[in-house]
């Protein structure tokens, strides 16, 4: 049992999510401008490699963290 995601975090996110959408939104702003400026100076492959690495990396770190 290392390294499991514990189901009372997940769900309590989950609510968080739900309940907030817009503070979570808000959270993700700066992520999300900087795939704009990526997109707007670079194209759209750069930015969709830029997005898939944020996501793996921040899968990793999750999982990781623990």
């Amino acid at each position: 049992m290392a390294k499991e995601i514990d189901r009372v975090r997940t769900t309590s996110a989950l609510e968080v999510v739900r309940q907030h959408p817009l503070l979570v939104l808000f959270a993700l702003s700066p992520a999300f401008a900087g795939l704009a400026l990526i997109w707007w100076l670079a194209g759209t492959g750069w930015a969709i490699v830029t997005l898939l690495v944020l996501l793996v990396a921040g899968g990793a770190f999750v999982v990781l963290k623990r």
